[in-house]
């Protein structure tokens, strides 16, 4: 298995739904994002209705929110993927919202049950009192649903930019390799443009297909080498030997990490500096990595006080979702943010 053992996610766009018009501004977006992809006219206009219909329950039903654009490519498939959170009153009965011809007044009518025929998969994660987590990704042929890809592990990310700015300074990057899969997040110093150069330095260095068997510390080193003669970053990995029910954590900065387990959350250590400046002591933390637990790693633009409680019924499910709720709830609005979850494949 290669190091880009997990489909290739880029973050379009983050919209607003706190306005009646940006309804409409979302289903124009994943139209756009579909056709640019290659779905035909009709799939694109289908794709639209679905998620004109999830931007409208976010904005009537659950005192607004967001919805973010993704376009996730595999390698020889690609999909509109919708993110949607909003931290409303919760969904008292799925079950009944999920059954066919049942749609919440003010909507358009077609029912999340429609909206789960049209997509290729959809996850939902509410909470009484605390809001609703949305992720339907869409096919751009409408195929019906295919085995899933056989993978050692299942991983995904999300990231925001700082409000005003185009692009996120923070990134992300996995990859598989013989002990298991490593995670990385890196914040580029700063924000805007150069921080983003910054952070997509250490992504492209850390999936060197060609030193993929090397250990956290190394790659790391390797990172801090590379980011010489930019902005520099805060980077951490997360190597994780899921065999051996261990994960080795280096970094550099304030990349917060932790292992998520039946036990509680289990907080990993990074110490000070920047990669790229200076020579930062690099120095490897191992931790128990039991089975079925989850490794978070995220940026400083996420507040690091959170706790098992707040994820709680999430760790076993797909790993986007504990990874928007992290975003919604402790996401920090002045400063670019990153948040990535990763496990072992069961």
């Amino acid at each position: 298995m290669d190091a880009l053992s997990v489909p290739a996610v880029e973050d379009v766009a983050w919209l607003r739904l706190d306005e009646p018009s940006a309804v409409g501004g979302a289903r124009r977006a994943v139209e756009q994002l579909a056709t640019q992809l290659g779905a035909a006219e009709v799939r694109a206009a289908e794709i639209g209705l679905a998620v004109t219909e999830i931007a409208s329950n976010v904005h009537r039903h659950g005192g607004g929110g967001a919805l973010l654009v993704r376009a996730v490519r595999d390698v020889d498939t690609a999909e509109v993927e919708v993110v949607a959170v909003d931290s409303g009153p919760g969904i008292a009965d799925l079950g009944a919202a999920l059954r066919d011809r049942s749609s919440t007044a003010g909507t358009l009518g077609i029912g999340m049950g429609a909206i789960v025929r049209m997509a290729r998969s959809v996850e939902i994660a509410t909470t009484p009192e605390r809001g609703t987590v949305l992720v339907a990704g869409f096919d751009l042929q409408r195929r019906r649903p295919q085995e899933p890809v056989s993978r050692s592990f299942d991983a995904a990310g999300i990231t925001r930019a700082l409000a005003g700015e185009e692009v996120c300074g923070d990134a992300y990057a996995t990859r598989s390799h013989g002990r298991g899969f490593s995670l990385m997040v890196a914040d580029g110093s700063g924000h805007g443009p150069l921080a983003a150069s910054a952070s997509s330095a250490a992504v492209r260095t850390f999936l060197d297909p060609d030193r993929a068997a090397e250990p956290a510390a190394d790659v790391l080193g390797r990172v801090h080498g590379a980011l010489s003669g930019t902005r520099g970053a805060a980077v951490a990995i997360a190597e994780v030997d899921p065999e051996a029910e261990t994960v080795r954590f280096a970094g550099i900065g304030n990349i917060a990490g932790a292992v998520l387990s039946a036990g509680g959350k289990r907080s990993m250590v990074s110490l000070g500096g920047v990669a790229g400046f200076r020579s930062p002591k690099i120095r490897t933390f191992e931790y128990a990595y039991p089975s079925g637990a989850v490794v978070v790693l995220h940026s400083d633009g996420v507040r690091s006080r959170w706790s098992e409680a707040d994820v709680r019924g999430l760790v076993g499910r797909a790993p986007i979702l504990l990874a928007a709720t992290l975003l919604r709830d402790a996401g920090i609005r002045h400063d670019d943010a990153c948040v990535l979850v990763g496990r072992a494949a069961p």
